[in-house]
């Protein structure tokens, strides 16, 4: 087996965003594609410091602390170091600043895929005194994968490492998600009425939320938001000022009641306003869901997955009037957002199953493994 050691700032149990739900998906099914995988990341809790998860082994090493988003830790140095003793490829997850270091202190030998899953967008003075370390790892990485062709267009930084770039798209396996419990179904419908719109997601500045918000001040829909982060009490103190009363917010939630909410919701939305939002793993799992989904245009993957006027909306970013528009012209048209949702999941199908993005990779290490054994 292709050994392969991925890296990231953080993973699962202790984040469950939508890198390290990419990293799982990848980790978790590689097995059956002749991958062993492994996971290092940094954790800020005091947990296990090596997990079995399903298929893989995940270490963590503890961050000592963060600037910018990127945490730092230098036993995740002596860790790395040690784990990339046995593995035949280095799976780096972009953008991490910290790993790009580790991976120049520590001198490492072994080939480098480097899956790129976003543009520094906000940190723009820092980006000054990582450009040097940036442009190392960048030609030091034997592929770059982008996500989607769409940010290979509008991103200069694919753009200029073109001749290395493959696109593969983000898969989600549909058995890795809990079966749909009926009498949770029930319970949300009866809490949360027949019909409403869904958010999931942690909330973050590039997520659009507060656009939302100003939408609903136009025309007020039902809405469920699902999730935590840095940005919920400014939403939360917004959706009191603009004296919302169809929008609740239900924090963090486990996977069997995100699935639940899933099935039963009338569409899905996504208004990520910046370039951060360089895919979108919820509008995935809408469309596994037959969801109909609304997003904004912002040159990435999210218009990759939702193709406007087939699998749903695709509007102007930042504009509240044009997500009030969408959101009623799909609430007034159910015959329509029902195909809609219908042809979303037959995209999914079609382009991003959990099977698809695994194969495409284990292929694409088998391609780098025979380059390194006929060097």
């Amino acid at each position: 087996m292709i050994k392969v050691l991925h890296l990231y700032k953080s993973y699962l149990p202790d984040s469950k965003g939508g890198v390290e739900q990419v990293i799982f998906q990848l980790a978790s099914k590689s097995s059956d594609y002749g991958v062993d995988a492994t996971v290092l990341s940094l954790s800020r809790n005091k947990a296990q410091e090596i997990s079995f998860l399903p298929g893989h082994t995940a270490h963590r090493a503890k961050q000592l602390f963060e600037i910018q988003s990127c945490g730092f830790s230098f036993l995740f140095i002596l860790k790395f170091i040690a784990l990339a003793k046995d593995v035949d490829i280095i799976h780096c997850h972009f953008p991490w600043p910290f790993m790009d270091l580790a991976l120049l202190v520590s001198r490492c030998k072994k080939p480098i895929v480097l899956t790129y899953h976003s543009d520094i967008i906000r940190q723009k003075w820092l980006l000054r005194f990582y450009r040097p370390l940036k442009k190392w790892l960048l030609k030091k990485s034997i592929r770059i994968v982008s996500t989607s062709p769409n940010y290979v267009a509008t991103s200069e930084v694919l753009k200029s490492h073109h001749r290395k770039v493959e696109i593969i798209p983000i898969g989600i396996d549909e058995s890795t998600y809990p079966v749909s419990d009926v009498s949770l179904e029930e319970y949300w419908g009866s809490r949360l009425g027949k019909r409403f719109y869904l958010f999931v997601g942690v909330l973050r500045y590039y997520k659009g939320l507060e656009i939302l918000l100003e939408a609903l001040a136009i025309k007020e829909f039902p809405v469920v938001i699902v999730g935590s982060g840095p940005m919920e009490q400014a939403l939360r103190s917004q959706a009191i000022k603009l004296n919302l009363k169809k929008i609740i917010f239900l924090g963090y939630l486990s996977d069997e009641d995100k699935v639940a909410l899933l099935k039963i919701s009338y569409g899905i939305l996504f208004p990520s306003h910046l370039r951060s939002e360089a895919f979108g793993v919820t509008l995935l799992e809408g469309a596994m869901f037959a969801k109909p989904l609304i997003s904004s245009e912002i040159g990435t993957g999210t218009s990759y997955i939702n193709i406007n006027g087939e699998t749903g909306l695709v509007i102007e970013s930042s504009n509240p009037q044009a997500l009030q528009e969408a959101m009623n012209f799909l609430w007034e048209n159910q015959k329509i957002a029902d195909k809609m949702g219908q042809n979303a999941r037959t995209r999914y199908l079609e382009f991003f199953t959990g099977d698809k993005m695994t194969q495409a990779y284990s292929d694409l290490y088998s391609q780098i493994f025979q380059m390194q054994i006929n060097k």
